[in-house]
């Protein structure tokens, strides 16, 4: 129902009258996320901006009872004037999950949903795609791991910057590599990256830090260096910036795969991959995404 542009307080009015699992669009909270979070976004979906365009509502859901017209009823008494629609009667709280499905990448790998069974040929990423960004289906993520695939291995030391929900190194994981380094200014990306680790039974290959590499100098300490494998997965304005420091991870003749870069910014992170003394070995493209696997010239 329309909430005049004051979602929290229409919240509180609805709760007093016993209603609640309220869901709030309001345009400012939705352009106030991407101010404050636009180092990680390249690009923002026309449909969704057009969705949140002049929104302030508030939305609840009432089994079709007695009770609840009721309730619609005192709505209208009090002046509010609700719109409804109706729903099926669905298991909500799960049916999300029938969006994801397996995902083969590359020739070897398979990410899989956690409560899906697979008995094919390929070696299974096990995954939780309910919890942060990383779900094998995009193709950024498709490049990562088809590199992955070609230069994790047994023995391979690896560190995932900007790790998400862990998807690229628990993959290096289960192809042999360890151990595996991963770090996310995410708060909660230590408990998912567990999570997933170990529905794969990898999870003691795994030490897991919170933080911003480029940001701060002690977190870099912390990673160390020697790595055969460096991941990033992110943005170009993360990617950039980013890139001095990557040949100091790195051990000789080790890789660094990087993705997340929106064409027309391909050139940019390019500049500053070969301005931080690394060549391009290899250039992945899939829609308008790039990925690249750079060496230490």
């Amino acid at each position: 129902m329309p909430a005049h542009g004051d979602p929290e307080g229409l919240c509180e009015k609805l709760a007093g009258m016993g209603l609640e699992g309220f869901v709030i669009e309001d345009e400012r909270d939705f352009q106030q996320f991407l101010e404050n979070n636009t180092q990680y976004w390249d690009f923002v979906d026309d449909g969704l901006e057009k969705a949140m365009s002049g929104a302030s509502r508030v939305k609840f859901w009432l089994a079709d009872t007695d009770e609840s017209r009721a309730i619609v009823a005192q709505l209208y008494e009090k002046g509010f004037q609700p719109e409804s629609h109706p729903v099926a009667d669905e298991d909500w709280e799960n049916n999300w999950r029938d969006y994801y499905k397996p995902v083969e990448t590359g020739e070897k790998l398979v990410i899989v949903p956690q409560w899906h069974d697979y008995d094919g040929d390929r070696t299974p990423v096990k995954l939780d795609p309910g919890l942060l960004f990383g779900t094998g289906d995009h193709p950024t993520t498709k490049m990562c791991l088809t590199a992955v695939e070609k230069y994790a291995g047994p023995g391979k030391k690896v560190l995932d910057i900007g790790c998400g929900s862990g998807i690229l190194g628990i993959a290096a994981a289960v192809l042999g590599a360890g151990p595996i380094t991963a770090a996310d200014v995410d708060e909660k990306a230590p408990d998912i990256v567990r999570d997933n680790a170990k529905l794969n039974g990898v999870e003691e290959a795994f030490t897991v830090h919170v933080g911003d590499v480029i940001a701060s100098a002690k977190l870099r300490e912390k990673l160390g260096a020697g790595y055969d494998l460096v991941l990033a997965n992110i943005v170009a304005d993360v990617i950039v910036p980013l890139a001095p420091y990557v040949p100091g991870f790195l051990a000789k003749d080790g890789v660094f795969v990087c993705s997340g870069v929106i064409e027309g910014r391909e050139g940019d992170v390019a500049a500053a991959v070969r301005d931080a003394g690394m060549e391009i070995v290899e250039e992945l493209h899939q829609e308008e995404w790039y990925c690249f696997v750079c060496k230490v010239k």
